[in-house]
């Protein structure tokens, strides 16, 4: 099993947003169908804010990860926010997800991002391995906060 990635375009929309829909329902997030659409399809459309990989081959992608982009001033320069990852439950446990973890931050840094950023779930002991292994770090002192909108 290939962790291929692949820039979801407008084209892909049919294959990811069924993807997307079921990560969301698998982490209880309620969201209407147009209102996920409205949220995906301008990162297929090429806005500069974010980018959707289709994880796999993309006839029949077996996950995705979406990646926003900011600027920070204290990581001195662009930065990114993993917004989402997703990897099918019946391909999960084979190192998929690990592989894009380690792939794409290359990437992304090779073209100019300074810093990545991610969420974990304090309970969730295997994403969180996932990420080590992959660089990542809790920042000491420091959560997320947000205000919904």
């Amino acid at each position: 099993m290939s962790a291929a990635l692949t820039l979801a375009t407008s084209e892909h929309a049919e294959k990811l947003l069924p993807l997307v829909a079921a990560f969301h329902a698998e982490a209880g997030i309620e969201q209407t169908d147009e209102l996920r659409a409205q949220a995906i399809l301008p990162l297929l459309d090429g806005i500069p804010h974010g980018a959707a990989y289709l994880i796999g081959p993309p006839r029949a992608p077996i996950g995705y990860i979406v990646v926003t982009f900011g600027w920070s001033v204290e990581f001195g320069g662009m930065d990114g926010f993993i917004d989402e990852l997703f990897v099918r439950p019946g391909v999960r446990g084979r190192g998929i997800a690990s592989e894009v973890m380690l792939t794409l931050p290359r990437a992304l840094a090779g073209a100019g991002l300074m810093a990545l950023h991610l969420e974990v779930d304090a309970n969730d002991a295997g994403a969180q391995r996932i990420y080590t292994r992959a660089g990542f770090r809790m920042r000491d002192g420091y959560h997320l906060m947000t205000r919904h909108f």
